[in-house]
């Protein structure tokens, strides 16, 4: 079950060059990305000023399951929400996304897992068998009742048909976005990929999360205990940074070409 960790937040020096060297020599990569990664595609982030929760309260609640399972006009705001395309309107992958290209060209990066549910990655050019959408993704829809499953933008052409609250073709069950909401179980199998990847890294390469959302967020100093480095590059202050290798903060499209040498 997602949940939210507390944490020392200090401040620890910002040092590209040692960041930059820390990742030139790793050989073996897992990448962990929030949503800091896909706010220049014009995505904003939830929680921040400029947040989406912060400023629709309203489409917070459909982030919690038993809101959305148990209030129809909750899921007829959200599915309003998303078939009004202002969201996802001309997105497409930024130059932080396509930095991770040459970590795939060099065949150092052992797993993507990410925290983002956009797609972004895979449009960018990171092979799917590499991502873990740890939670979810928002470009498919599902059945909470079966395992029916189709393209996001099926469901949304009902919607702007005239049906409010579509409900499942199969069985009739509520339909929903193919992510993990507050409250709900992540995927076992995406979570054991995860755990191993953080396990087998030489390098834990964190960026563009909070990294407060558990159980995801726990990898970080599970790969630390294993001996992998640790890199974080992050916009504010992450609970992890006092123990990092190195600390970058600033924008994430500037600043990982650099780090990365694309």
């Amino acid at each position: 079950m997602i949940g939210r960790v507390e944490g020392d937040s200090g401040e620890s020096p910002v040092d590209e060059a040692e960041a930059g060297e820390i990742i030139a020599r790793a050989k073996r990569i897992t990448v962990l990305t929030g949503a800091g990664i896909s706010t220049d595609s014009g995505l904003p982030d939830f929680r921040g000023p400029n947040g989406l929760w912060t400023k629709n309260p309203e489409a917070e609640k459909a982030s919690n399951i038993s809101n959305y399972v148990n209030e129809p006009e909750v899921r007829k705001i959200n599915w309003a929400l998303r078939a009004d395309g202002k969201l996802w309107a001309n997105v497409h992958p930024n130059d932080g996304h396509r930095a991770l290209l040459p970590l795939q060209e060099r065949g150092v990066l052992h797993t993507l897992v990410t925290q983002n549910v956009d797609e972004l990655h895979q449009l960018s050019g990171i092979a799917a068998d590499k991502v873990v959408e740890i939670h979810g993704t928002t470009r498919k829809a599902g059945c909470l009742s079966c395992d029916y499953r189709t393209e996001m933008e099926a469901v949304l052409e009902r919607v702007r048909s005239g049906e409010p609250d579509p409900d499942c073709p199969v069985c009739g069950g509520i339909m929903k976005s193919a992510t993990i909401s507050f409250g709900q179980a992540l995927v076992a199998e995406d979570l054991s990929r995860a755990q191993l990847a953080a396990d087998e890294a030489d390098l834990l390469l964190a960026i563009g999360s909070s990294l407060t959302v558990n159980p995801i967020a726990s990898i970080v100093p599970r790969s630390k205990r294993r001996g992998a480095a640790l890199v974080i590059v992050n916009g504010e202050p992450t609970p992890f940074d006092t123990i990092a290798d190195a600390v970058v903060r600033g924008s994430i499209s500037e600043v990982l070409p650099r780090l990365i040498g694309s």
